[in-house]
């Protein structure tokens, strides 16, 4: 028994003739900052699909806790707070609106839930957009709901698949700062990225996945000291 955030071991998943992972083994420890680093392709958010129950695994070991993601799936979900890579689909509420749906999916009354979500848009400088529809948001404002959305519930563990893809260099910064302030609070996070700088900046640990398996893992040091950042092509 580990005493992990996050135990995986022996990964497996296939889509028809396409393989996505070749048995993939990563422990996060409870409040580590884990980088999981890869170009598009690489199995990425296919690994946490799978953490998350979107996607079913052909065999190995996925754990929250030290409780099965299968077997126990009430409970490794309500320890997960995800900002997905895809944009929801709940174009046509405000986005206030919708972190009380979202809370309310793990039993937390909209009068408990109100300080949380005060707090969250707040935080994330969305009070202005509060009553505004996803569909209205620009894209940067996008990635500050997912996050928010990630959050509600006050999960153990934060799971960000590609948070700053596509976001200018200024969000990307305050975003950055805003993680960072989470993992000193005792936040586990596993940020997926295909961005060196990032992972250096925030992780603890990183994990180099490529063609569905993990290569290479360590500290941003101890891999750019082995390989170079010339050696790290994502």
């Amino acid at each position: 028994m580990t005493s992990a955030a996050i135990h995986i071991a022996g990964l497996h998943k296939s889509y028809e003739d396409t393989v996505a992972l070749r048995g993939v083994d990563l422990t996060i420890e409870d409040g580590q900052f884990y980088g999981l680093l890869g170009p598009n392709g690489a199995g990425k958010t296919t690994t946490i699909h799978i953490l998350t129950g979107l996607v079913i695994k052909d065999s190995g070991v996925t754990e929250i806790y030290n409780k099965d993601t299968v077997k126990d799936f009430r409970f490794t979900r309500s320890q997960l707070g995800i900002a997905h890579q895809e944009l929801p689909v709940d174009w046509f509420f405000p986005i206030e609106k919708l972190l009380y749906f979202h809370a309310g999916y793990y039993g937390i009354t909209k009068q408990k839930a109100k300080p949380r979500v005060e707090e969250l848009l707040e935080r994330l400088g969305l009070m202005d957009k509060r009553t505004s529809r996803l569909r209205q948001l620009s894209g940067g404002m996008k990635r500050r709901y997912q996050l928010a959305k990630a959050l509600v519930h006050d999960p153990k563990i934060l799971i960000l698949d590609e948070p700053t893809a596509g976001v200018d260099v200024e969000l990307r910064h305050e975003l950055w700062d805003y993680l960072r302030k989470l993992h000193q609070n005792g936040k586990t996070i596993l940020l997926t990225t295909h961005y060196i700088e990032e992972a250096e900046l925030l992780c603890e640990k990183v994990g180099i996945i490529d063609k569905g398996k993990i290569i290479k893992e360590g500290s941003p040091k101890e891999l750019t000291t082995e390989l170079g950042k010339a050696g790290i092509n994502i």
